[in-house]
């Protein structure tokens, strides 16, 4: 069980880190984050 949590968080991390890689720094800026912010928020989004 504890795999398949650890393996379904990996791929929400790689979804949500693609997702906002694709945005421009102007729609990343109306969701008030930066490029450099994209794994931050990628991280904080597994850990709900």
């Amino acid at each position: 069980m504890n795999v398949a949590r650890s393996f379904n968080n990996w791929l929400k991390y790689r979804q949500t880190v693609s997702e906002l890689g694709r945005m421009s720094s102007r729609e990343l800026q109306d969701l008030g984050i930066n490029k450099a912010d994209i794994h931050r928020v990628a991280r904080a989004a597994v850990a709900l």
